[in-house]
């Protein structure tokens, strides 16, 4: 309770400017579910922003203040890490890479296979939504050329990148923040993750080349979308070395080294922007600022929810019905829900404060990001592939996405749930 306040202006040990607190938190996670808010042209990241303008103004603490809430760490190498996939962008990679295994001699399931692993691969170290991105509109025209049904490869290229994405600390945004704030090691987050990471991607393959449906092919194939319908970077051989070289160099000081992840992630990051033939607006025009922001007003929300000391009572009261968080259990369920509540990324907001030991930290970034694949909605990178499917007259539903996600996120939830018991 903040002193001075009037005791009429206490209601259940909290003050006015608590609840005022209070009904923001709700509001903006409100917009966390919704997408945005009813009636205004908000999007998920202006809810955060006004929400944290709304809990400073109720508040009234100082701006300094409420800066010091953000995780700068986490925030700097979000911004280091979209810059380098940026770089690889530019360099045409992603796409070189699919269409290189795109003419490889493969079958159906092998090449089902191929492309599961090129995903989760590049995913680990490239950010799941920027592969999404890049490798969508070269995966459709490959299965149109091939005269095979795009979907079930469209939607094991989404989930095989959520799926991938959790194997490194670097993979995804939730994983950013779970690594700064828990301070987990590289390397020993890597050799937790990878395991449970690899048989998820095996179980992916296995259904999507056996599961119900594999043989289907649709009565009708839409055309064959041009070689530049996607607008695809042509491939740039120095500006592609250039990039992997930073990223193989930061891959190897994150493993092998005490350097802090974010200075030398920036120090990568000024390294690439140093160049003679991509401008650098060029560059920065493919770094995710609304995604920045939406960090940086949750940071503020949240640390002002905290205060109020409403949240803690919750787990206490949870704690004194026997759910604790730190158990594998309530950990996986509170994941999972939150995940598809509100997204993966508030979720992880939500749930760290609450939360002491490397082992729960493998357990959230685990099981928030392979919460993703349950739903369409459930992913940002879902959405990308079915937007850019769309543009090549492929048509994915949230049925034919179910049919995938559902049975996937169950088997490797599973998986999880096995590995942290047996590895716990």
């Amino acid at each position: 309770m903040n002193p001075g306040v009037p005791a009429h202006l206490t209601v259940l040990g909290h003050d006015a400017r608590d609840w005022g607190v209070v009904a923001v938190f709700a509001v903006v996670y409100l917009g966390m579910f919704l997408g945005g808010l009813p009636k205004l042209k908000l999007d998920r990241s202006g809810v955060a922003l006004l929400g944290a303008i709304a809990v400073i103004a109720i508040t009234g603490q100082p701006i300094d203040e409420a800066a010091r809430t953000v995780d700068l760490p986490t925030i700097v190498l979000l911004f280091a890490f979209m810059v380098v996939s940026a770089q690889m962008r530019l360099g045409g990679f992603y796409g070189a890479v699919t269409r290189g295994v795109g003419a490889l001699p493969l079958s159906r399931n092998g090449l089902m296979a191929a492309l599961i692993v090129v995903a989760g691969a590049l995913s680990a170290v490239f950010s799941n939504d920027v592969i999404c991105l890049a490798m969508t509109p070269v995966v459709a025209r490959l299965c149109l050329q091939r005269r095979l049904d795009p979907v079930p490869f469209l939607i094991g290229l989404a989930c095989a990148a959520n799926i991938g994405s959790a194997a490194t600390l670097i993979g995804n945004p939730q994983n950013m923040l779970i690594g700064s704030v828990l301070q987990l090691h590289f390397g020993d987050y890597l050799r937790q993750a990878l395991p449970p990471v690899a048989v998820s991607l095996g179980l992916l393959w296995a259904w999507l080349a056996w599961g119900p449906g594999h043989a289907a092919t649709p009565a009708a194939l839409p055309p064959v979308p041009p070689d530049n319908v996607d607008d695809e970077p042509a491939y740039d051989r120095v500006q592609t070395i250039k990039g992997l070289a930073v990223a193989v160099t930061l891959l190897l000081i994150f493993l092998f080294s005490g350097w802090p992840r974010d200075v030398a992630a920036l120090v990568g990051a000024g390294v690439l922007l140093l160049s003679r033939r991509l401008h650098s607006a060029h560059v920065m025009g493919f770094v995710d600022w609304p995604l920045l922001l939406l960090f940086i007003g949750l940071f503020v929300v949240n640390h002002a929810f905290e205060a109020t000391g409403l949240s803690g009572q919750a787990v206490a009261w949870g704690a004194a019905q026997g759910l604790h968080l730190a158990d594998p259990g309530p950990l996986l369920v509170a994941g999972v829900g939150l995940s598809n509540l509100v997204s993966n990324v508030p979720a992880v907001m939500l749930l760290l404060p609450h939360l002491k030991g490397g082992n729960a930290g493998v357990e959230l970034a685990l099981v928030t990001t392979f919460a993703g694949n349950l739903l369409l909605v459930g992913s940002i990178a879902n959405l990308i592939v079915v937007d850019l499917a769309r543009q090549s007259g492929i048509a994915i539903d949230w049925r034919r996405h179910a049919l995938t996600g559902i049975p996937v996120t169950l088997g490797t939830l599973a998986v999880v749930w096995g590995w942290m018991r047996w590895a716990g």
